[in-house]
């Protein structure tokens, strides 16, 4: 798909609670858990998500492509390929396309909702 649809997610996603997401051209959709959060990204070619740290965070490129540095080592992400970052890993990201992705974390509050 090279012209992504403002509807990739369908309704059923996109009317759960949006999360609240400071990086612009990052939107996301949050399944709250007891224990854990699961997030649908639409993630516009923002460039560099800067380095960071966080709880165990499993994903999944369901559309587009991106490039990640997990823990120093850097690869290239597209459709159908997943990740696992474990807690604490530094990692960041680079997006020069648009891209959908779910990600679980495992904390409850990795994400407040808007």
């Amino acid at each position: 798909m090279s012209n992504f649809s403002e509807d990739f997610f369908p309704e059923m996603i996109k009317n759960l609670p949006e999360a609240n997401i400071s990086f612009p051209g990052i939107r996301g959709w949050l399944f709250q858990g007891e224990d854990h959060q699961i997030v649908f990204f639409d993630i516009k070619p923002v460039g560099i998500v800067p380095d960071h740290s966080h709880c165990a965070q499993w994903g999944t490129v369901l559309e587009g492509e991106m490039q990640f540095t997990i823990g120093g080592v850097s690869k290239t992400y597209k459709k159908g390929d997943s990740y696992f970052i474990p807690e604490g890993v530094i990692h960041s990201g680079s997006f020069t396309k648009r891209t959908f992705v779910m990600d679980f974390f495992a904390d409850k509050d990795r994400y407040k909702t808007k």
